[in-house]
């Protein structure tokens, strides 16, 4: 009787095994179609960025975050808030307007200088690679000391400076449309010191080399047919190591987010060292 019993037991026990199986399979499967739906949901890309603080000066290290970019905004600045609001709040870099108009996320995003909140995420390199300014003394993370540029900005006198008061008392100095358009392609500096920063020249001469945003600048107030201290200025910078460093590498109109061209307005402060004032 027992070995009937058994007998009958065995195709229900391969029966149930069978089923097992089955069901494994099934699992595996819809575990397969979950995996898929998830990677097709998500793309993610790693952002190694440069880290070192001075409450624990040790060697500066690349730091590894992988951001979901369906989950964020377009800009590097997107990805870089995201990483402090919602992965590391420790990470510190400087932020403000978000529309490229303060220059404040200036950085050297995969080897580039730039403006964080207008260079785009690259979705398809696997990894991108942010650190500060180059040739800068960072104070934290992707913060740099700008002391020194914005002191060489300084010395240039950036405001408008008379010998002679108005023609009509309490009224603004009038200016031609012709006279205006000379200032175009220098206004628009923002600061940021993305060309300084790529210029080997202010690599190697930071503390005499004025650098091209403080050039551009002094060339500004030099083309103002309102100013009337053109030769002085151009005295002021004509300095082997102020102005004659530059070396026309160009690396600062190409790293220049808003499209200026800081090398063009050296050369012009150069021409006009040597044909005067009166050929701005």
């Amino acid at each position: 009787m027992a070995t009937a019993m058994l007998r009958r037991a065995l195709p229900r026990a391969s029966a149930l095994s069978q089923y097992t199986r089955a069901q494994a399979h099934a699992s595996v499967a819809e575990a397969q179609q979950v995996e898929q739906k998830v990677r097709a949901s998500t793309s993610l890309k790693t952002f190694s960025i440069y880290r070192w603080t001075p409450e624990n000066p040790t060697k500066p290290e690349l730091q590894d975050y992988e951001i979901d970019l369906k989950d964020c905004g377009p800009m590097v600045l997107d990805a870089l808030i995201k990483i402090k609001n919602e992965v590391d709040p420790t990470l510190t870099f400087r932020r403000s307007c978000r529309e490229g108009i303060c220059g404040s996320c200036a950085m050297n995003i995969d080897g580039c200088n730039g403006l964080a909140c207008l260079t785009k995420i690259e979705s398809g390199s696997s990894a991108s690679t942010i650190t500060p300014l180059p040739h800068m003394f960072v104070i934290k993370d992707l913060v740099v000391d700008m002391t020194n540029f914005y002191n060489q900005y300084k010395s240039i006198e950036p405001w408008l400076k008379r010998k002679n008061p108005p023609e009509t008392k309490g009224k603004e100095v009038l200016q031609s449309k012709k006279d205006r358009a000379k200032l175009d392609g220098m206004y628009e500096c923002i600061l940021c010191a993305c060309c300084s920063t790529s210029c080997p020249s202010y690599w190697w001469n930071p503390e005499s080399y004025l650098g091209p945003a403080a050039l551009l600048h002094a060339n500004r107030w030099i083309s103002d047919s309102r100013d009337e201290y053109t030769q002085e200025r151009l005295d002021a910078i004509n300095d082997e190591f102020k102005l004659y460093r530059c070396h026309t590498i160009l690396n600062c109109a190409r790293a220049c987010p808003k499209g200026l061209n800081p090398g063009k307005q050296i050369a012009h402060i150069k021409g006009l060292q040597l044909s005067g004032p009166s050929n701005v």
